[in-house]
């Protein structure tokens, strides 16, 4: 199956990092939607030991990668960083179907998807 988002190398590193420091170096990275967030929507990465049949998968700089059915059309294109800063570091996310994205980066919606928002 086709690539729904796109990984750089730095996100690869840091989630290869993370599976690895809380033992969970057999498990899938999941990207999902949620609704809620000030925008109507908000990303959600974790780590799942379960695939469904309907999830999207496909592996990118060695980690499997899952996304749900009904999340694919609204990340695809999507592109996950990590970049470091003297204040810490965390990862970014570009979304070019996101037409209205909150401060903090984390919250958004589409043109076809509002989503619900909530008071931040």
């Amino acid at each position: 199956m086709s690539e729904i988002i796109t990984l750089t190398e730095a996100a690869a590193l840091q989630i290869k990092d993370m599976m690895k420091h809380s033992g969970e170096e057999d498990a899938y990275f999941r990207f999902s939607i949620n609704g809620g967030g000030c925008s109507g929507l908000s990303y959600g990465m974790s780590l799942d030991h379960e695939k469904a049949e309907s999830d999207h998968f496909f592996i990118a700089h060695d980690v499997p990668i899952v996304v749900d059915d009904e999340s694919a059309p609204i990340v695809t294109g999507t592109v996950i960083d990590y970049k470091q800063s003297m204040m810490g570091g965390g990862f970014t996310i570009d979304n070019p179907n996101a037409l209205v994205s909150c401060g903090c980066g984390s919250s958004f919606r589409t043109a076809k998807v509002q989503g619900t928002p909530e008071k931040c």
